[in-house]
Parts: C-alpha cells; sequence; structure tokens
C-alpha cells in the first residue's frame, strides 16, 4: 500500500501555473489550435504565429538587465530546507494575536509565506533601498562555490545573511538592484487578493526602473496612480556647490485588476441647501460669452436663509428657489467662455444655460469689495441627488488627490522611553492615508521591508481611531546598527530588534490613549528564518554523516535535526497548507498524547514514537472531523503490517463516528 508523504517543498509556481493553465485552457487549446500543443506541451511561439503575431525573439519592448534570467529562475523556484522558527519569548500576546512579525532575509520569507498566504493579503507597502549608492542590499545569486569568497569579501555576514552596499562605482550598479527587487515583488503580486493593491515608495535613482520592472510583473494597466510626496522643505543654508535640491519622492501603486479604492466621501444631505433667493424686479437682460445672462441691480433681489426641508425644497425645486451657496473663484472665467467688465459690487448674475440640477441656470453675486474678482456662486439639487436625497440622504464622493506634503512630519520623533524612537523613514500620517485608501475591516497588510515598523505602528493607531481589526505581517532581516548610533548604545544591535521593541512602545502608548477601546491587537507572534527541523525521507538516511545530539531518541535522531522542537516541526508543516495563515492557533492534544498537537483544528499532527490503538481511537474521536492526519514512519518502524492494521482501525473509526456524513480526510507521513 503506498502512503502520502509530508510535502518537502512549500510551494512551486511554476507547477502551480502550469496545472491553472492546463485546466483552464489545455483542452480548448488543442481543439482549437492543435499545431500549438506538442505532445501535450504547449509551443508558445506557434500559438502566438496562429493568432497572426510573429515574434522576433531579439526585438521586443522591455526592460533588460544582466542577470535578468536568474531573477525570474529565483523568483519561480521553490525554498527548500528552510523553515520559519516561532520565538515565543519575543512575541507579544502569542495565544490571541493575528498580527506576525519575521524576522529574516525578506526573499526566503515571502516564498515561504507563499503557500499560506496566497491570494490572501489586500496591502503591500513596502519603503525599499532607494539605490543612492550607500543603501545596503541583498544579494540573492550566490552559488556554494562564491559563498566562502563572499564572506571574505564582506558580501555574506558571519551568519549568513547576504547585505551588500550596491556602491554606485560598481560597474552593475543598476543591475544589482533589480535582481534583488524584481523576484520579491514577483512573488509579492501572488499574495495580493484579485482586488489587492501595492504602494512602493521610490525616488529618482530607480524610478524609472521601477516603473519598468512593475508594468512587467503588474501589467501596464494596473499602474493605478503615482503618488508625489514632499518630503523636505527647501534648505537655505545649502552652500554655492549644491546645484539642485530635490524635494519630492514618489509612491508607486499597482493593483492585480481589481482594485477600487475607498475615496473620500462627505454625506450629501439638505443642510447645504438654506438660501432662498427672491427676485424683485425682472432685472436686465444681456448676451455675456455666448449666455444669457439676467442682471439684478443691489435692490432688486433679496437673499434669505430659510430652514431646509425635504418637504419645502420638494415645492420649490420647480422655481430653484432653495439653492446652496458655495466660495467660487473668477467664476465668470469659469462659465463663460469670456471674461466680463461688469463685476459689479452687490450685483446679482442669473447665467442661463448651465448647471447639473434641472434648473437650466445658476445665480453668481458679484465680488464683496473693489477690484476682487471672487463672488458667489448658488445651485441647486443635481438630478440624480434628488431621490436619494429624497430616501434619505446619499454619499457625495471626492477624487483622491496625488500629492501630499509630509515634509514637517518625516523623521518626526517620538518620545517613547529612554531612546527617540523616530517616525520611521515614512511617517505613520502617510501610511494610515494609504491603508484608509485601500482595505477595509478584516483586511491583512504586508511590509516586507518594515525597517523599524512604522506600518505596524500606523495599523493598531488606525484600528485604535476607528474601532477596525486590520491586521500586519512585518519582515525585516536582522541588519545590524551602526555602533556609533543612540540605537546600538541603548542596547538594540540590530534593524530587527529596534523593530519589534518599537511595536511593543507603540502598542501600549496607542492602548492607553484609546484605553476605552475593547479587544484592541497590539500583539505580535515572532517567527524567525531557519534551517529545516526535518530529516527529509531518503536524504536523512543516505547522507554519509548523521548529525547526532545525546539528548535525542533513536527515531529522532533519524526523523528530525538537532536543536529542534516539536512545535518547530508543527510550524514547519502548517506552511505546507494553503489558506491557514501563520497566526491560526496551535494546541497541544495531552489527552491523546504528550507530542500530538492540532493547528487550525483541522489538522492533526501525531509526533508519539509509538501509535496504540488508543490514540486512534482518540483522533477519530476529534469534533469537528480533522481533515488531515500526519504520522512519523518511524512510529511504525519496519513494520509493514503494523502500519497496514493501524491505517484500517483509523479509516473504521472515523466512519463510525462521522455517521451519516460521510466526511473525506487524508493520512500523510514524515
Amino acid at each position: 500500500m503506498e502512503y502520502s508523504k509530508v510535502s518537502k517543498e512549500i510551494f512551486d509556481p511554476i507547477k502551480a501555473n502550469k496545472a491553472k493553465f492546463q485546466e483552464k485552457f489545455g483542452d480548448q487549446l488543442a481543439e482549437l489550435f492543435p499545431s500549438a500543443v506538442k505532445d501535450g506541451v504547449v509551443d508558445f511561439s506557434s500559438l502566438l504565429a496562429e493568432l497572426g503575431q510573429y515574434v522576433d525573439a531579439e526585438e521586443r519592448y522591455e526592460l533588460n538587465w544582466a542577470g535578468k534570467t536568474d531573477a525570474k529562475r529565483i523568483a519561480n523556484s521553490d525554498i527548500v530546507g528552510k523553515t520559519l522558527k516561532f520565538v515565543s519569548e519575543e512575541s507579544k500576546d502569542p495565544e490571541s494575536t493575528q498580527n506576525l512579525y519575521i524576522e529574516g532575509d525578506n526573499l526566503e520569507v515571502l516564498k515561504l509565506l507563499r503557500n499560506n498566504y496566497f491570494n490572501s493579503i489586500k496591502m503591500i507597502y513596502i519603503d525599499p533601498p532607494y539605490n543612492t549608492g550607500k543603501d545596503f542590499i541583498y544579494k540573492d545569486n550566490f552559488t556554494k562555490a562564491d559563498k566562502d569568497i563572499a564572506i571574505e569579501e564582506g558580501d555574506i555576514d558571519s551568519d549568513g545573511n547576504r547585505l551588500v552596499i550596491n556602491q554606485k562605482s560598481n560597474g552593475k550598479y543598476h543591475s544589482n538592484w533589480l535582481n534583488m527587487i524584481y523576484p520579491r515583488l514577483k512573488i509579492a503580486k501572488e499574495l495580493l487578493t484579485d482586488d489587492g493593491v501595492i504602494f512602493i515608495s521610490i525616488d529618482d535613482n530607480e524610478a524609472a526602473s521601477l516603473k519598468k520592472v512593475c508594468d512587467e510583473i503588474f501589467g501596464e494597466e494596473n499602474h493605478v496612480e503615482t503618488f508625489y510626496l514632499q518630503v523636505r522643505y527647501s534648505n537655505k543654508s545649502l552652500t554655492e556647490k549644491d546645484y539642485f535640491q530635490k524635494l519630492i519622492e514618489q509612491v508607486y501603486v499597482y493593483s492585480k485588476g481589481g482594485f477600487i479604492p475607498n475615496r473620500p466621501s462627505e454625506a450629501y444631505t439638505l443642510d447645504k441647501f438654506k438660501y432662498k433667493i427672491i427676485e424683485k424686479a425682472k432685472g436686465t437682460t444681456a448676451s455675456i460669452g455666448g449666455r444669457e445672462v439676467t442682471i439684478f441691480k443691489d435692490g432688486e433681489y433679496e437673499i434669505v436663509e430659510v430652514e431646509p426641508n425635504i418637504d419645502g425644497l420638494k415645492e420649490t425645486w420647480a422655481s430653484g428657489t432653495v439653492l446652496t451657496g458655495n466660495a467660487s473663484g473668477k467664476y465668470f472665467d469659469k462659465y463663460l467662455s469670456s471674461r466680463v467688465s461688469i463685476d459689479g459690487l452687490g450685483t446679482l448674475y442669473k447665467v442661463n444655460g448651465i448647471g447639473e440640477d434641472g434648473l437650466g441656470y445658476r445665480y453668481f453675486t458679484g465680488p464683496k469689495r473693489e477690484g476682487a474678482t471672487k463672488g458667489k456662486f448658488y445651485s441647486g439639487v443635481p438630478l440624480e441627488r434628488r431621490e436619494e436625497i429624497e430616501t434619505g440622504g446619499s454619499t457625495k464622493y471626492k477624487p483622491i488627490v496625488n500629492f501630499y506634503d509630509y515634509a514637517a512630519k518625516f523623521g518626526n520623533i517620538r518620545h517613547e522611553g529612554e531612546v527617540d524612537f523616530r517616525g520611521g523613514k515614512k511617517p505613520i500620517a502617510l501610511i494610515q492615508e494609504l491603508i484608509k485608501m485601500s482595505t477595509d475591516d478584516n483586511d491583512l497588510i504586508l511590509d516586507f521591508f518594515a525597517g523599524s515598523s512604522s506600518t505596524a505602528h500606523a495599523v493598531m493607531d488606525l484600528n485604535a481611531q476607528e474601532g477596525t481589526s486590520r491586521n500586519f505581517i512585518m519582515v525585516q532581516i536582522a541588519e545590524p546598527i551602526d555602533i556609533n548610533s543612540d540605537y546600538y548604545r541603548a542596547g538594540f544591535k540590530t534593524i530587527s530588534d529596534l523593530s519589534k521593541e518599537r511595536i511593543r512602545r507603540a502598542g501600549e502608548q496607542v492602548k492607553k490613549e484609546f484605553s476605552h477601546i475593547e479587544n484592541l491587537d497590539i500583539g505580535f507572534k515572532v517567527f524567525k528564518v531557519a534551517d529545516t527541523n526535518i530529516r527529509w525521507f531518503s536524504e536523512a538516511i543516505m547522507s554519509d554523516i548523521l548529525d547526532y545530539d545525546m539528548t535525542m531518541t533513536d527515531k529522532d535522531t533519524l526523523d528530525f535535526n538537532p536543536g529542534f522542537t516539536d512545535i518547530d516541526v508543527v510550524y514547519e508543516i502548517l506552511l505546507r497548507h494553503r489558506d491557514i495563515p501563520l497566526s491560526t492557533t496551535v494546541e497541544q492534544l495531552s489527552n491523546i498524547g504528550r507530542r500530538t498537537y492540532i493547528f487550525a483544528d483541522t489538522v492533526v499532527v501525531c509526533l508519539e514514537e509509538t501509535i496504540t490503538e488508543e490514540m486512534i481511537n482518540k483522533i477519530a474521536a476529534i469534533e469537528p472531523m480533522p481533515t488531515k492526519i500526519i504520522f512519523r514512519d518511524s512510529a511504525f518502524g519496519d513494520d509493514i503490517s503494523l502500519k497496514e492494521n493501524t491505517m484500517i482501525r483509523l479509516e473504521a473509526q472515523m466512519r463510525k463516528n462521522s455517521g451519516l456524513e460521510k466526511r473525506t480526510y487524508r493520512v500523510e507521513f514524515i
């Protein structure tokens, strides 16, 4: 009898894409274009030719650079031999929180998250290195042969972190940055929901390249907007050698295609409709700018305030005498084709042929003082709003502007304890605007260049303000802190250490400021990228040398690597399950055994060294019935009949307990 093994791989995107394509188009493609399917494989050159597109592989419009093919390969490769280790002692409220902090190389982390969070992230915000010539960037394409040399040259630190300063003198200065950013954005797209969106902060050093990369990955048609930020004010103390001073940075906004932003809005009510204009005389008719205008001199009309109500408004809609008044600019410039010279003080102009309110005219007053060009105009209710207002009001949406002045907030200092925690390179006010624009309650937000975790701070603070429950995932490598900095002297050795403490202190501050809010999630589970805990099948047995830990049993030595814990193994298995988040609850089933666990109330991981009938009976009796049960092969030793008899008993008990529902489950082995 064949028994399924727990997958060694996390998520193979090439295999998944092929399966998705084959499932959706395979049969139809072979039927429509037989010449494009050869030996069961799609020949895309032939397919394009069938569609009349003859592509010369040497000539196409795209961004190219040294290492692009390898960057694509890296993006499309699975991750093997790595896992995420839960660090309880560095976590905050791990039993209840839905937030995550993950320490490690963000490319590895994104690949490790690809299964659990595929198509699950509503918003991503990142502030990657700008490639100024002084930035650390991740270098991903080290071969084993290069590794010793890379350590000697400082390209890899003693812990194996692949961080290098990408100096402008480097001949592959731009290529190195592109090789770093491409695979991360490629995987990030896979994590976004169908209506998800990514915001990327950047400046002029790599803005043009980033735009082309995003056009290729997300599609040019999915470029939602580019926001322009004023990040600093002009510095008058600059020396004569400074020719230019940069004040503006950009935020690129891309989606997967279904993103609809939350636009600023206000209730469209009757409150503004409080002006009644009474015409006391016929006025003088004139043609101004091709429009008929009736001019009322001072004393020939009266403007009075009335109490707006729906019944009164209905009665006056026909005559249009109850109106809303709004300040305008040079009103004749806006509504007439030429400027008029009769901007008389105290004059009222009734301009015909304009207005969206169905009245056919609008009223304008002249300026209030000599030499001024501004007056006031009065309009009725737009036709499309009348029915909505009658039935209880409506919402008036405003456009989203693409320029923000945050210069005064960049690098602002928050005094939290003994250390001046800066607001991050990006202020939380900016990030909160992006969050409000793109997410709703219970949505998930990812920042995989977390830095000091301004994004986490922004999420917690906004949740408190709005009474929402958005959650975050922060990812940051353990980048060393400058030994001459205040942070280092305060005891922080890495950016990730600083980042976690920032979240702890910011969370407590938010909780204090919003003490009336119950169940505010200011916690986070901490995970760190680590080597696998599991000796994967034949590789472990065939290895010439097996590490040995005197505290491990013979079976544990066979199955697991030194330093493992059962919880480590459970989380490593969890990473191989689609749509189950790392924040899910992991429970020990102590009534079954000392080493049996369940996560997400659906997957049982039995790490017991010996399986008894009583254990099988108890596992089968779990309610709700598990969808998957995982055992250790070594628990059965070489006794094939014991394994088969145990599985037969499990099947019988599961059938008995499921009754008429005939629920299905799966068994796998490690």
